[in-house]
């Protein structure tokens, strides 16, 4: 009998403990007031400051949707610049609480680096972009070129690896940060510039004429782009998570920050459960029961988010394509909240 009551006592305190480390996140979060979110230097669309450092993109939409879930309050959030060999050790030590910087989710970076990735944000592709008075039409007839890369990325690997099976030869021009990547192309220092598509389409927007400039039709990689945590705190984990889902849920079921105060009075038993009406789904992650309301109010859905950063009526000028939602042919989808 006494051996049964240690053993219940022991696993007691272990499960204290367990919860109490999950929470760390969350409560030193509340505790300063604001999200710290990493993101680029800036990739127009994505993550950018403008002249008076106020920030704006998809991932940066984001970092403010999880500062909304949290504080009712997307301005809730600081941003650090964060270049692609920074990224996963400011991650990693605490100096961020998420990073939302146009980052692979790779099974190498997902298993060995102590992070977690929440989600797809942007589904990607690496393509590689030239200069139209060249005269290429595809990556096939690239051989030789010289090629400028920001190195720390699969940029990097791709490219060797599309060479390699095509059997042609290239020359890399690599750099650490990817502003400086952009100006070598910009002064003639290489043939080539590649990375993801979305952000070859970004820096082409800021160029001088952009229609001087082609992207080619070949996608050569897989880039799941999206954000990552570190891992050992599941609430963190979950918050991060449906923050990333609840945008999607909202598009799926029509509910926009035009009509999100409207769609409350709705019968509808999915949107009662996403906008808090109905159910208790905010207490397992530790925020209040309108945590998606408080999202969807003040961020939107992901179909605003994409719009107005990286849309066709942007200067960006993408299309849905495979991010949208699985209902419209393409592949975003979000699980139930129920």
């Amino acid at each position: 009998m006494q051996k049964a009551l240690v053993s219940i006592a022991v696993a007691a305190s272990l499960g204290l403990g367990a919860t109490a480390a999950q929470a760390a996140i969350l409560d030193d979060v509340k505790a300063k007031g604001y999200v710290q979110c990493g993101v680029t230097g800036g990739v127009a669309g994505f993550s950018a400051p403008d002249s008076s450092n106020v920030w704006t993109g998809i991932e940066v939409d984001y970092c403010r949707a999880l500062a909304a879930a949290i504080f009712n309050d997307a301005d809730a959030v600081r941003f650090t610049s964060l270049t692609s060999q920074e990224r996963f050790t400011a991650l990693s030590a605490g100096e961020v609480d998420v990073l939302s910087r146009t980052t692979t989710w790779t099974m190498s970076r997902d298993t060995q680096l102590g992070i977690s990735f929440v989600g797809t944000m942007f589904y990607d592709g690496q393509g590689f972009m030239v200069r139209e008075e060249d005269g290429i039409e595809s990556a096939l007839d690239l051989s030789g070129a010289a090629i400028c890369i920001e190195s720390g990325t699969t940029t990097e690997l791709n490219a060797a690896d599309y060479f390699a099976t095509n059997g042609m030869e290239f020359n890399t021009v690599v750099f650490v940060d990817q502003d400086e990547v952009v100006k070598a192309y910009e002064d003639g220092r290489c043939d080539v510039y590649t990375t993801d598509s979305s952000a070859l389409a970004s820096e082409r927007s800021k160029f001088a004429d952009p229609d001087a400039h082609i992207i080619l039709p070949e996608i050569i990689s897989k880039e799941p782009l999206g954000p990552s945590v570190r891992s050992g705190d599941t609430q963190w984990f979950n918050i991060a998570r449906w923050t990333y889902f609840a945008l999607l849920e909202a598009e799926e079921l029509g509910v926009s920050s035009a009509n999100v105060d409207e769609q409350l009075g709705s019968d509808n038993p999915a949107i009662k459960r996403l906008l808090g009406v109905e159910g208790e789904f905010g207490a397992p992650l530790g925020l209040d029961n309108a945590w998606a309301y408080q999202i969807i109010k003040l961020v939107g859905n992901y179909a605003e988010t994409y719009e107005r950063n990286v849309g066709p009526d942007t200067p960006i000028g993408l299309e849905r394509g495979l991010n949208a939602l699985w209902s419209d042919g393409g592949i975003q989808y979000a699980p139930p909240i129920r």
